[in-house]
């Protein structure tokens, strides 16, 4: 380099005492060079002796680089060597060529973009002075694999590829080998990220080269095995393209040739039997693999939110992550220690992925309000499921799928206590369109065909007992992920529990005719849905309130049908009863309440209606739906009840009596001591307010307004502002509270995993109800104000309406 500096201004002990380094950047760096590649590199230079001063050494570095640079690319008698490009350096082609390696640090500590250290990822010394070029490296090394840590750093790499792709040409895109959707960009993006993320703890990771990289990040479990063979392969298979596509006219070129001789020439010279067709074929498959691997493992939320944790959260030494965990709100850190050691012990695969997913879950699963039993949760799912090839691939690789998880395990006793049941319904938060509740077709046949393949009732029974308690499952995920609203809920769990009834009522009838087939036979049986259940409003944790009705058949005495009847419903309940799913069937709703018989008749209905039943029964038919058993019976029914539920005339006195009974109601069957303020389903302006109201509306006005014949509460108070029985305001005021009452009661079983009616105090639970009604963290008294705020305004329209005023104005 000596010989360089000839015919310049420097004075040879100046240019002994300079040190200069040439670091490869780039393919050359990494040793990836293409037969005809632009060679990246960048200088740095220092003085070997105090007589000579930094910046002199640098100018004459400067001079060195640029002869050393002219004599490679230069054109003269003979080609080029290379094309040596500078321009990775600080501040590109606007900064200076050479730099001090002083120079060099206090920029990248100061001014780098996250590109930048992405670049260094494949820096080498590769000439020069050695020692100089690896203390470039040593320095700069650690900034390299902390870069990660910089604000919104994956997002702004993320964002780098993209414009890469916006920037070609569209008359190019689809024949782009490096820069296009599916090239090799696509890969080296991808593998890059994966190491600048995780290169930061893990050394192993730390490689130039795209190949030894892959395979590096496969057996640390940063990529699935299949997915590294896949990358790997169709990285060869691209840079095989590229170096023949080059080598066939000797330049720079990255783009698939358009000339149908050239194609043949590219496909004989990658195999003498590939056809253009077939190099074509591959090369489109190729892309479309490439482009769905790049996509799900670059954007995983794993990596960004694995960027942005501190190191003490990385760490999972028990010196420092007790600390942690407590100050992260984990209530018992010792016990939850236990669970982590337990999670990443041994050498196994499963235990490696683990101890990368751990230190992200740990922070979900903190965001959440238990995440102590999410811990346990999620030791106990994945001692289930961690051999599952499908299972850590999700968490690591999906989309999305490990905070769904760690945010149900920390919100929901009732999802985690079901997961316990039920380990391989996690296969649902990869795919949020898993959590759709099944419709009431999909339902019955599924429960059909189980009927259908068990020989014994027992066996019948249990598996349509697991059906409920699997799609019980979905809902509860959908709820607590705030995928499904509280309607979609309610009829999700109206449908599930109709189904279940009518899977149990056939169970039972099967099991009574291997016994008595001439007495099953001649009896015709059904079940009216009521209450919430007849108005598709069930929450998590209701009761199906029904009533049984049966018919007898020619030549069945009615004895004998009763006693048919209550053998039947004998036998639903045993093959309904859950020790894991708690299922209630209430009949209390039938005539005499509780002193009345357990079935009746069809006829027995009728003559009660028509001599005894009070106006109480009458508003409890106005939900009454039928959801099981015969038809013909189901329909002869609801003739009977449309003549009492919607009266053609409605005394004033029926009025009185409905309102003497709710007074009733608020004073009998409030808990001994509860605050009527807090009560959800009894307290002020909470549900029974509402639902009082609308019936009274219904008996009220149902036989002139056929539209407000709905069991349905919300249906039937829309359809009352249509026709202006009720004002719009005073409807929304009364819908909201109602939404708002209804969230809350499903919220807590959610929560909890057991019901209350009752708008808890304790602030913890407050606030897991809050979690999954979606407020923010720390919402607990905002969700207490607005239940309060919502139910006052609800009471103040109540009582107007239930007493006096229905046809008030808007406001």
């Amino acid at each position: 380099m000596k010989n360089s500096s000839d015919h310049g201004v420097f004075s040879e002990a100046e240019v002994d005492n300079t040190l200069l380094s040439v670091i490869a950047m780039g393919k050359c760096g990494a040793r990836e060079l293409n037969y005809i590649s632009d060679v990246d590199v960048i200088f740095v230079a220092d003085s070997a002796a105090e007589s000579l001063e930094p910046q002199r050494a640098v100018e004459v570095a400067t001079k060195l680089a640029t002869r050393m640079m002219r004599a490679m690319d230069g054109t003269a008698s003979e080609p080029m060597l290379w094309q040596v490009d500078p321009n990775l350096r600080p501040e590109g082609k606007s900064g200076s060529l050479v730099r001090t390696l002083d120079s060099h640090v206090a920029y990248y500590d100061r001014w780098a973009q996250s590109w930048e250290f992405q670049a260094l990822l494949k820096a080498r010394p590769i000439a020069g002075d050695k020692a100089l070029g690896e203390r470039y490296v040593s320095a700069l090394s650690p900034k390299v694999w902390s870069s990660s840590t910089r604000e919104n750093f994956v997002e702004s790499v993320q964002r780098m590829r993209e414009r890469v792709t916006e920037f070609i040409p569209a008359e190019e895109i689809d024949r782009q080998l490096k820069l296009g959707p599916g090239g090799l960009r696509d890969i080296e993006f991808t593998v890059q990220l994966l190491q600048l993320v995780h290169g930061r703890t893990d050394e192993s990771v730390r490689q130039r080269d795209t190949v030894s990289a892959i395979h590096a990040l496969t057996e640390a479990g940063y990529i699935g095995r299949s997915d590294a063979n896949e990358f790997s392969a169709h990285y060869k298979f691209l840079r095989l393209l590229e170096h023949r596509i080059q080598m066939s006219e000797m330049r720079r070129t990255h783009l698939m040739p358009i000339q149908p001789a050239k194609q043949r020439s590219l496909a004989r010279s990658v195999s003498v039997k590939l056809t253009v067709d077939d190099l074509l074929e591959k090369w489109d498959a190729v892309k479309v693999e490439v482009r769905a691997l790049h996509q799900r493992i670059f954007y995983r939320p794993l990596l960004s939110a694995m960027s942005k944790l501190g190191e003490d959260s990385l760490s999972l030494s028990s010196e420092q992550v007790i600390d942690r965990l407590r100050a992260i709100g984990f209530v018992n850190p010792k016990g939850a220690l236990d669970q982590i050691q337990a999670l990443t012990s041994g050498l196994s695969r499963r235990a490696v992925i683990q101890k990368q997913l751990l230190p992200v879950l740990l922070q979900w699963f903190s965001e959440g309000t238990d995440p102590d039993a999410a811990l346990l949760s999620f030791r106990r799912l994945s001692e289930d499921l961690g051999d599952s090839h499908w299972y850590l691939r999700m968490l690591r690789d999906s989309s999305g799928a490990a905070e769904r998880m760690t945010q149900v395990l920390s919100n929901s006793r009732l999802a985690t206590s079901l997961f316990e049941r039920i380990p391989e319904a996690a296969a649902w938060f990869e795919r949020l369109e898993e959590l759709i509740p099944m419709t009431e077709q999909e339902l019955t046949k599924e429960f059909d065909a189980v009927i259908s393949r068990h020989d014994s009732a027992d066996d019948a029974s249990s598996s349509i007992r697991n059906i409920r308690r699997r799609e019980t499952l979905r809902i509860a995920i959908g709820a607590v992920l705030g995928e499904l609203d509280i309607e979609q809920v309610a009829r999700g769990l109206s449908d599930l529990t109709a189904c279940y009834l009518r899977a149990a009522l056939d169970i039972a009838i099967e099991t009574l005719e291997e016994d008595s087939p001439d007495l099953t036979s001649g009896v015709d049986f059904a079940i009216i849905a009521m209450g919430r259940f007849g108005g598709e409003e069930l929450g998590f944790g209701s009761d199906a309130d029904v009533m049984y009705l049966y018919k007898a058949g020619p030549g069945i005495e009615n004895e004998v049908a009763q006693k048919v009847s209550e053998r039947i419903i004998a036998e639903m309940k045993k093959i309904t009863s859950d020790q894991v799913l708690e299922f209630q069937i209430d009949i209390n709703l039938r005539p005499e309440g509780k002193n009345g018989p357990v079935v009746r008749s069809i006829d027995s209905y009728e003559a009660y209606y028509q001599r005894w039943s009070d106006t109480w029964e009458a508003q409890a038919l106005l939900r009454a739906r039928p959801i099981a058993g015969s038809a013909a019976l189901q329909n002869e029914f609801l003739e009977l009840i449309n003549r009492y539920r919607y009266p053609s005339q409605f005394s004033s006195s029926a009025a009185t009596e409905i309102r003497r009974i709710k007074a009733r109601v608020e004073t009998e069957r409030l808990p001994l001591g509860a605050d009527p303020k807090r009560h959800l389903k009894l307290g002020r302006g909470s549900l029974s307010d509402v639902e009082w109201l609308v019936q009274l509306l219904q008996m009220q006005h149902g036989a002139e307004h056929k539209s407000i014949r709905t069991p349905k509460t919300l249906d039937a108070l829309a359809a009352m502002v249509s026709e202006s029985i009720i004002a719009e305001h005073d409807a929304r005021v009364l819908s909201e509270a109602w939404l708002l009452a209804s969230r809350l009661r499903s919220a807590s079983v959610l929560w909890a995993n057991k019901s209350s009616d009752v708008l808890p105090s304790d602030r913890r639970q407050l606030e897991g109800m809050a979690r999954i009604l979606e407020y923010p963290r720390g919402s607990a008294s905002v969700l207490e104000e607005d239940y309060l705020a919502f139910t006052r305004r609800s009471r103040m329209v109540y009582e107007r309406l239930f007493f006096g005023d229905v046809k008030a104005s808007d406001d």
